[in-house]
């Protein structure tokens, strides 16, 4: 009745279309974190992948044998000990940037801040915070990035993958990471802009209690 289609009205309002924005970006920076950390990628032993690995690089394969194929495969080994943490970080983050707007869009649906009007000061204050907290938490991530693209273990396995002729292996920031970047920055940016309609919704809620007649 009435209600439902109140409820679905929220769906249309300026907050309600930002915080869909929050969803798709926070789902996006999900999936580059996980692309870009959630791999060991690299050599993992040519016995195991047959012609799987062959064409995959492409081209003539030069191969690792003995010493060199062990090595490759420590190597990889600790590169992916190395970025694992920062995945795991990331990961947690996005999964909590996801979930924080679809909370909210759930509980503007459910017409709390109507019934409720200083949840809106309480959503514009937690808005503020994530998109403050963004900034160190971008830094840390493409610090820690950087730190491990130039320790001595992803330098060593640069130059072995690249004497193989090897290309891909290089230390430095992947496209999925830049993109991660970029993502967290285009939240924050939508979040102080989420903060900004609470503000305004409330001083709209409030002004509309006042008037019950005009409803």
């Amino acid at each position: 009745g009435s209600l439902e289609r109140r409820r679905c009205l929220y769906l249309r309002t300026g907050r309600a279309c930002c915080q869909m924005v929050e969803v798709l970006l926070a789902a996006l920076i999900l999936v580059c974190s996980s692309v870009s950390c959630g791999s060991a990628g690299g050599y993992t032993g040519l016995p195991a992948l047959g012609g799987i690995y062959y064409y995959q690089y492409g081209g003539a394969y030069s191969g690792f044998s003995g010493a060199d194929g062990e090595r490759a495969q420590q190597l990889d080994q600790r590169f992916y000990q190395l970025k694992l943490p920062i995945a795991r970080a990331a990961v947690a983050v996005g999964g909590c940037l996801l979930v924080f707007p679809c909370v909210l869009i759930l509980v503007g649906v459910l017409r709390v801040p109507w019934h409720f009007p200083a949840w809106l000061l309480i959503e514009c204050t937690l808005y503020i915070v994530i998109a403050v907290s963004t900034v160190p938490a971008l830094y840390y991530f493409l610090h820690s990035l950087l730190s491990v693209y130039n320790s001595s273990v992803c330098k060593e396995r640069e130059q072995l993958y690249q004497s193989k002729g090897y290309q891909g292996f290089w230390c430095s920031l992947h496209g999925a990471e830049i993109a991660a970047g970029l993502l967290g920055c285009m939240a924050a940016m939508a979040y102080l802009l989420s903060a900004g309609l609470a503000v305004r919704d409330y001083r709209t809620v409030h002004e509309q209690k006042r008037k019950p007649l005009q409803l």
